[in-house]
């Protein structure tokens, strides 16, 4: 491909959006002024102007001169029409701005200014980078690669020498930015006859434009012979061609038959330039060429005394013109396709194929059976743009929040809750029903829907539990990354949370053992002569009223005001955690090291999922909310009574660092194919037990108005779901549409007085043989979940999760009473045995309760005291017939509220076991006292938690765990025993 069919621009007057150029020039280029709308020209004028510095009188094709008039005319009517279609686009997107990005090695100032004027005309901007002629093609690529991730540049053209226009540098450039349709993928999809969905070159599309409309020829049934053309170019000239009916030969310059296929041709294309040894007479006269070679007729050809032999002559010019306006409307289409693929759009998801087998084998041997898509596919299937993702591997993506915003004006879509009844300890099956349900609205009915699940913590994976991946064909895969350590959030928010509790110890131990003046001077360190405060210091000072930013102006009592925190041991609040079940760590002693001088304290370890920094990931609804969230958690009291934050501290900007990856939600699949969002995994009894704000969020915009995004609750209905609408709904603003509320047969007979039930022991036969009368007993628990879901005002489907043991009477009893009590429908489903196609009716009614008015509401006013918004919980959801507060958690609800934050939420901590704070009262407990026996602040999440009963933070361990069963094959690498 000759030199000058390369596209040569240069930058623009006008900046980029936002303001400031791409990148600066790393040589000084030529570069003219740049203004925006109706440019002076580039067609006629340019061209005329480099005729004459070529030495030539203006050049035609025939005696009228019909080319340079008729080729302005196509010119002309190609930048109007590009113009137009950027107006109609700029209509509806007023910052849209599409730029145009040229690379180049070299110099050549006439073509920029060609290629400058039309551009301008057009509305675009340009952005030019200068390199050195000799640039290497390592460096080529560097430049190429970083206008590739630039979300500013919408086409990048090259202008470089010959010999750098390897494969290696032409297919690094995005396919989605070639605008002179250079790459294999776009030149393969010409050949395939996809024209439409591809850029096609700009210079070949100007040699067929010139020879229809400017000389007039039918290329049908023509002989066309290409010489000397390379690369892209002979490959587009060739398709284009034959689409129009012509018989194309291509040609080098030396080849052996060259003169008589030059005599057979009706129309020739020179590619190249012609060598001298190559007379013009091997032309037959009145054959029409078409010249892409810049000295085709100049010095020693024999100038302009050899036009007459030609029947029509076209010149460089004319096409580097026409291709310049060309590439111009590549630029809108790619500006345009951009701007499509912001937009919201029906996903088109092929989903995988399930062949369930029967007995159905382990979760984990079915996990294993299924081939997951590659992330990054199913992520452009469901619109999310390649810059929005950042991969895990191969089945896991981490997505960023920059989605938000372009999906800002898109319609939220449907807003479902999964909570369940109170469960037995081997759990109901939510994670499931969620999972079944999703592969039922997109694997079987093709709705748009996402799941939203929390994040499974380590300590009941190798506990009792299990993993929360979902089971049997109802799963999140690949369920082993699922369930272990994922993309390292919790491991995150571990260092986190750690890190804040040493800042705690660290603190007091040198406020102990220094005076004021050798901790101030510590606090703020002299470096290179100079003492000056932090960001985060200067925070703290305009929050003590001490408006100086010079530190050797602060008086002695503001120095030993600012630097000591005055923390009180017996108020700390804040626990160091660990992602495992330990009860040793309950109550330890921390600080009988030698090196702390005496100073210890008794303190604790919590489960990770229970810091509050997990409570914050989940609730926050951007990073700069996240950042003020963590910076306002209070750690302790000073011994004057008032609030000790993160922020006091010093710690928030680094406690943002490590947890700025954590907020991005994790992108996963169902064994169907459909997009799972796993973030965040807060537990329901001792936290909000809800995945994350942003995973909802950002996952009701991409399911479209029409789609369903459908989030779990832990526990059941009185833990999570109360927590889930009076906590996570005020803090997202978000309102759900239904709540699809999971029950079992089993969970039933255990309400209605069947045995206890036991992690890890076989089930009674009560449990696996019929039994009406302990299924109708035990529905009073559902039924009192559903009044619980109806104080909010919301819909609630009954989703039966059948196993193999239930029988066809008890599934019709439990349906039967269900929509006795209230629930709009209930439904048995069968996802764990078959997949989605098993819980298609429970799609179904779904679909028809999220079509009715939701009419939901707060269960209280925040404004409310806070004992009254314990005691509504209590009397409204547990059926407490009142609440009795130990003096510790008096005291500590009279601290809080005197500190301020008494209108904060309640997030209850409580046995999921029971209604009541006693694990072994089943089925509707009456009459009974809730105790309160501690109460907690999260004030950077947003919610005062008190603590029912005896309630641990941190699990321990049974006497025969799961880590029992799990074990790796040294060979294969396969992880085995997890479930």
């Amino acid at each position: 491909m000759g030199k000058r069919l390369l596209p040569v621009l240069c930058q623009l007057r006008h900046p980029l959006q936002p303001p400031g150029p791409l990148r600066r020039l790393r040589v000084p280029c030529r570069a003219s002024s740049g203004g925006g709308g109706g440019g002076s020209g580039g067609g006629e004028g340019l061209l005329g102007q480099r005729r004459l510095q070529n030495g030539q009188a203006p050049s035609s094709c025939s005696p009228g001169g019909r080319t340079p008039a008729m080729r302005d005319s196509i010119v002309r009517e190609v930048i109007q029409s590009s113009k137009e279609v950027l107006r109609l686009l700029q209509e509806k997107n007023p910052a849209f701005k599409p730029v145009l990005a040229i690379i180049q090695a070299g110099d050549d100032n006439l073509m920029q200014e060609m290629n400058q004027n039309l551009a301008e005309e057009a509305g675009l901007n340009i952005t030019h980078i200068c390199l050195p002629p000799d640039s290497s093609e390592a460096e080529i690529i560097d430049e190429i690669l970083k206008m590739n991730e630039d979300t500013r540049v919408h086409g990048l053209a090259l202008q470089i020498s010959e010999n750098l226009f390897s494969n290696k540098v032409l297919n690094v450039l995005k396919p989605e930015k070639d605008v002179d349709g250079v790459t294999d993928i776009n030149l393969g999809k010409l050949v395939r006859g996809d024209a439409h969905e591809c850029f096609v070159s700009p210079v070949a599309k100007a040699v067929i434009e010139l020879l229809e409309k400017s000389v007039g020829v039918n290329l049908d049934g023509k002989k066309i012979l290409v010489v000397g053309a390379h690369g892209s170019l002979e490959a587009a000239l060739q398709c284009l061609f034959q689409r129009k009916g012509s018989m194309t030969m291509s040609s080098q310059w030396k080849t052996p038959q060259l003169q008589s296929k030059l005599h057979e041709a009706d129309i020739v294309v020179l590619g190249s330039p012609k060598p001298e040894e190559i007379p013009l007479t091997w032309i037959q006269p009145g054959t029409t060429v078409l010249n892409c070679s810049h000295d085709f007729l100049s010095g020693k050809a024999g100038g302009g005394s050899q036009r007459g032999h030609f029947g029509g002559l076209i010149q460089e010019d004319d096409v580097s013109v026409l291709a310049a306006a060309l590439r111009i409307q590549n630029m809108v289409s790619s500006g345009r396709r951009w701007l499509r693929e912001q937009q919201h759009r029906r996903w088109r998801l092929p989903c995988l194929k399930l062949q369930p087998l029967c007995p159905v084998p382990s979760d984990i041997e079915i996990s294993r059976a299924q081939t997951p898509k590659a992330v990054d596919v199913l992520a452009k299937e469901i619109g999310l743009l390649a810059d929005e993702i950042e991969i895990y591997g191969k089945s896991k993506a981490k997505v960023r929040l920059s989605v938000l915003e372009r999906l800002k004006d898109q319609a939220d879509g449907k807003y479902v809750l999964v909570a369940g009844i109170t469960p037995t300890p081997l759990g109901e099956g939510k994670s499931t029903v969620t999972i079944g349900l999703v592969q039922a609205l997109t694997a079987h009915l093709n709705v748009n829907s996402f799941a939203c699940l929390r994040q499974p913590s380590q300590g009941p994976t190798f506990g009792v539990k299990g993993g929360a991946a979902g089971g049997g064909y109802a799963q999140v895969i690949p369920m082993e990354e699922f369930n272990l350590h994922l993309t390292g959030d919790i491991h995150a928010i571990t260092a986190a949370n750690n890190l804040l509790a040493a800042a705690i110890d660290t603190r007091i131990l040198h406020e102990n053992t220094q005076t004021d003046k050798a901790l101030y001077n510590r606090l703020v360190p002299l470096v290179n002569g100079v003492r000056e405060f932090s960001e985060i210091q200067l925070a703290r000072l305009k929050k003590l009223g001490i408006n100086k930013t010079d530190p050797s102006t602060l008086t002695e009592e503001e120095v030993s005001t600012f630097a000591r925190l005055n923390i009180d041991p017996s108020t700390i609040t804040w626990q160091r955690v660990l992602d495992t079940n330990d009860r040793f760590l309950r109550k330890i002693t921390i600080g009988q090291g030698n090196a702390e001088k005496g100073y210890s304290r008794q303190a604790q370890f919590d489960i990770a999922v229970a810091s509050e920094i997990m409570a914050v990931l989940a609730l926050t609804d951007s990073l700069a909310d996240m950042k003020v969230r963590l910076g306002r958690m209070v750690v302790a009291s000073d011994k004057s009574g008032q609030p000790v934050t993160a922020d006091d501290l010093g710690v928030t900007g680094a406690l943002t660092v490590l947890m700025k990856d954590a907020i991005k939600p994790n992108l996963m699949q169902t064994l169907e194919g459909t997009p799972v969002f796993v973030h965040a995994g807060p537990f329901a009894n001792i936290a909000h037990g809800n995945s994350s704000v942003l995973a909802d969020k950002i996952a009701l915009k991409l399911v479209g108005e029409e789609g369903f995004v459908v989030t779990e609750a832990g526990f059941g209905a009185d833990i999570g779901m109360e927590k889930f609408f009076n906590i996570k709904c005020r803090a997202s603003g978000l309102v759900p549409d239904v709540v699809v509320l999971v029950a079992t047969v089993r969970a039933l007979k255990m309400h209605g007085g069947g045995p206890s039930v036991t992690a890890g022991v076989p089930l009674k036969k009560e449990y696996t043989e019929e039994n009406i009368q302990l299924v109708a007993d035990g529905c009073c628990n559902l039924q009192k979940q559903i009044q619980i879901a109806q104080l909010f005002g919301v819909p609630v489907v009954v989703a039966l999760n059948v196993f193999k043991t239930d029988t066809r009477a008890e599934i019709d009893l439990v349906c039967e009473l269900a929509k006795r009590a209230g629930a709009f429908d209930a439904v048995p489903c069968y996802h764990w045995s078959i997949g989605g196609k098993g819980s298609v009716d429970l799609a179904r009614a779904v679909r028809e309760a999220a079509s009715k008015r939701s009419r939901f509401q707060f269960l209280y006013d925040v404004q409310l005291p806070v004992v009254e918004k314990i005691r509504t919980i209590a009397q409204a959801v547990y059926g407490a017939k009142d609440i009795e507060l130990s003096p510790e958690a008096q005291a500590k609800i009279d601290r809080y509220t005197q500190q301020g934050f008494g209108n904060l939420p309640i997030c209850m901590a409580k046995t999921h076991l029971s209604l009541s704070h006693q694990p072994d009262k089943k089925g509707v407990p009456r009459d009974f006292i809730l105790p309160i026996s501690d109460v907690r602040a999260s004030i950077g999440a947003g919610f005062i938690y008190p603590l029912v009963g005896t309630m641990s933070t941190m699990p321990g361990l049974p006497t025969r765990p799961c880590f029992y069963d799990i074990d790796l094959d040294t060979e294969t690498e396969q992880v085995k025993g997890l479930f």
